[in-house]
């Protein structure tokens, strides 16, 4: 049995008439009566009492017409179901990203606009470090993620930059520095840093650094701390000061204050990383969502 067999069915079962229901489906009536005919010898019954004006259901035939509409119409949610997919409507989406990203205002925008945009897609929002991230997109575990990267490209990844944000410096709450309104690095040639380890994709740490040595001194590494986060509760411990992007700013952590830096500063780049073989509609909306968010259009 195929589906037009079933499609020709309706159409005679409706129009009670063969004549019409060809007309109906804008094919001649001897295909009409021979689908039908076939249809018959598969199940083995007849569907159709044959009258001189056209054609009335046979017991068997009602029976088939209720199965028939279901089957119709699963085969149009399937076509639909399909053409949603290949539109990237519908699927799904992993998203991984590290602590500091998930406080920049345009991935939060971009996630809230591929949201609105194609609310049926099952998104997935994971946090891990920089390197458990690298390792989940190349597993395929990940779709695509939030990482900070260097200057140079991070192998067998595609980097979406963003726009890159200045950073601030993360003081004790009761350091002596932070009367100050804004304070230039070479304040902090005495204190001890609190750092991020290296990792591959990982710059916030060689930012600081370099940043550092211009402004003519090499920074104390006090404590290395795996995550922006972590680092916060350390500078909450007054074991040391941290540099962190602006955007983080906006976590309040109790006994930690931000300072902007006067002068120069580094900056925290951030960028979306995906496979170079990934092809995914769904991830090329979300692409599409992300470059709205950084340029404040709509998606």
């Amino acid at each position: 049995m195929e589906l037009r067999h079933v499609r020709y069915f309706l159409a005679v079962a409706e129009e009670r008439n063969f004549t019409r229901a060809a007309a109906k489906l804008g094919v001649g009536q001897p295909p009409v009566s021979q689908q039908i005919k076939d249809l018959e010898e598969e199940l083995g019954t007849a569907l159709f009492h044959r009258v001189p004006h056209g054609a009335e259901l046979t017991p068997a035939g009602e029976a088939f017409l209720v199965e028939a509409r279901g089957i119709v119409a699963g085969a149009e949610r399937a076509r639909f179901a399909a053409q949603r997919a290949h539109r990237g409507q519908s699927g799904r989406l992993s998203v991984g990203f590290t602590g500091s990203a998930a406080f920049n205002p345009i991935v939060n925008a971009a996630i809230r606009r591929f949201r609105q945009r194609w609310p049926d897609v099952l998104l997935t929002l994971e946090e891990l470090n920089t390197m458990g991230l690298l390792e989940g997109l190349e597993s395929g575990e990940l779709d695509t993620i939030f990482v900070r990267p260097g200057l140079d490209d991070i192998e067998n990844v595609r980097l979406h930059r963003l726009p890159d944000e200045p950073m601030a410096i993360a003081l004790p709450a009761r350091h002596r520095l932070a009367r100050s309104r804004s304070l230039a690095l070479k304040a902090l040639a005495r204190e001890p840093f609190i750092l991020f380890p290296p990792a591959a994709g990982l710059s916030l740490s060689h930012e600081v650094i370099v940043a550092c040595r211009s402004n003519g001194f090499d920074p104390i590494v006090g404590q290395v701390a795996p995550q922006i986060p972590s680092a916060l509760s350390l500078v909450a411990a007054e074991l040391g000061v941290s540099i962190v992007p602006a955007s983080i700013t906006r976590l309040r952590v109790e006994g930690v204050t931000y300072r902007p830096i006067a002068g120069e500063a580094p900056i925290a780049r951030l960028a979306l990383g995906t496979r170079r073989d990934s092809s995914q509609i769904v991830l090329q909306n979300f692409i599409h969502a992300l470059r709205a968010a950084s340029q404040g259009g709509e998606a």
